[in-house]
């Protein structure tokens, strides 16, 4: 079971996430890799919004191979190239995970390992 921690006597999250997660007595842990802005045949799409969705998109096919499911996220690691794609950056995980509030880190970075990728994302799922 995974439970959300966000303490009172400190600051609230700012977001639509949570300080921490718990997970005690897990069933099966998930660590993916930096998932990428690619599609199956090789494509990127060109605006960090689309990009993100297909990110998301990916995720949800790794959750999917694991029988886990977004729900199952506790833990997720953001990297984008551009501070001014934050909010369609973060507009993108709010519709896909609606309620759930994982864990989360947004981190801006200089560039990523192709000059056309402007984000990508990491989780950590426990069931």
């Amino acid at each position: 079971m995974n439970y959300q921690i966000n303490p009172r006597v400190i600051n609230p999250p700012a977001a639509n996430y949570s300080h921490a997660v718990l997970s005690t007595n897990p069933e099966k842990v998930l660590h993916t890799s930096g998932v990428v802005p690619v599609t199956v045949d090789g494509n990127t799409p060109d605006s960090v919004r689309d990009q993100a969705d297909l990110v998301w998109s990916n995720i949800t096919e790794i959750l999917r191979e694991a029988h886990l499911d977004l729900t199952d996220i506790v833990s997720i690691a953001t990297y984008v190239v551009s501070g001014n794609d934050l909010g369609e950056v973060m507009q993108s995980r709010d519709q896909q995970l609606g309620d759930h509030k994982a864990a989360s880190t947004l981190i801006v970075v200089p560039e990523l390992a192709k000059p056309e990728w402007k984000m990508e994302i990491a989780v950590v799922a426990i069931k």
